[in-house]
């Protein structure tokens, strides 16, 4: 798992990109997990940039399904 830029994104299929989201949503309930039990994540910053890379991955995919629309 690692983090995107919107551009890298854009290049991505379809297929490619739901995998990606499902990976981080993943990754994100596990971070979360590990808080919510009153465990310190090894990097507290991953939380907010699994965040930040879901939001694009869902930007990305509105863009192309109004694309689509048009």
């Amino acid at each position: 798992m690692s983090i995107f830029r919107i551009d890298e994104i854009r290049k991505m299929s379809e297929k490619e990109r739901n995998g990606e989201l499902e990976s981080l949503m993943t990754d994100l309930m596990h971070e979360q997990g590990i808080i919510a039990t009153g465990g310190a994540p090894d990097n507290p910053g991953r939380v907010g940039e699994i965040r930040r890379t879901i939001a694009r991955i869902k930007t990305v995919k509105g863009e192309v399904r109004k694309e689509e629309e048009k």
